[in-house]
């Protein structure tokens, strides 16, 4: 299978689109690129730090930047942050430069894989949960102006989604051939 523009996954925290990724990319013989992985060694610090120096906004800025540049990359498997892809110029950039892929997950299986993760600033809240429900809520509308969309299922693996974006990219032949 040849792989002709990067395929961007998208979707909340806890979707797996970084395990997911990583897999996609191995079965395509294709680089696995992270865009939170970018800023952090980019900034030298995590982003929760950034986030606490600099703001959400500052962040936001800089996930665009690394994102726009990573998308100039040769084809590749990219996952970004859970609010990337809320920005129109982002979502415009890499539908016009790539394909997204939404990772849909509902809120149990979202809450089964990060309510023991302290690494989530926006759940650093009094109701965390309530405030992952209120997130997805929010976002979803964006998400689902993304290309294509792979389902989460929580007794899927990882291998059983890698297959579920391979079946969603299968009907993009201008992105995935073979």
């Amino acid at each position: 299978m040849k792989l002709h523009k990067t395929v961007v996954l998208v979707g909340m925290m806890g979707a797996g689109k970084t395990a997911i990724g990583k897999h996609v990319a191995q079965m395509l013989g294709v680089p696995f690129r992270d865009s939170d992985e970018e800023i952090v060694a980019a900034a030298q610090m995590s982003i929760p730090e950034i986030f606490a120096r600099d703001g959400e906004a500052f962040f936001r800025n800089r996930e665009a930047e690394v994102i726009a540049r990573l998308l100039q990359a040769d084809p590749g498997i990219l996952s970004v942050g859970g609010g990337a892809f809320l920005r129109a110029d982002t979502r415009a950039r890499i539908h016009d430069e790539g394909v997204s892929v939404w990772l849909r997950a509902d809120l149990d299986l979202l809450w089964s894989r990060v309510r023991s993760k302290p690494t989530r600033p926006l759940l650093q809240t009094d109701d965390p949960r309530g405030t992952l429900a209120r997130l997805l809520q929010e976002r979803t509308p964006c998400y689902a102006q993304a290309d294509l969309i792979a389902d989460a299922d929580p007794t899927y693996s990882i291998a059983d989604m890698a297959q579920a974006v391979l079946q969603a990219l299968a009907t993009r032949p201008d992105v995935l051939e073979g």
